[in-house]
């Protein structure tokens, strides 16, 4: 299984989102620090549901962090996020 797919594994199982989108951005990256020639490195990811009612920012951050903590520990160099309610995506 891809580390794209991993990710998105993991955080279907644990926050039942309404959208979700992994996007994989390793080739912007491309002779960076941290990038991979193969890719998968950096991501970006949007990810909307109601488990983050009642959180800040940070704790959502924190919830995401905390879900994907092997992925950041090994594969993945920079991830970023965007964590909204249903009804903050609109």
């Amino acid at each position: 299984m891809s580390v794209a797919e991993t990710m998105r594994t993991k955080l279907t199982e644990a926050l039942a989102p309404t959208l979700i989108e992994v996007i994989d951005e390793s080739h912007r990256h491309a002779g960076h620090a941290g990038a991979n020639p193969k890719g998968e490195s950096h991501f970006s990811l949007r990810v909307v549901s109601a488990a983050f009612e009642g959180q800040s920012r940070v704790q959502r951050q924190r919830l995401v962090y905390g879900l994907l903590a092997e992925e950041l520990a090994g594969p993945v160099h920079a991830l970023s996020l965007s964590t909204q309610t249903p009804g903050e995506a609109g």
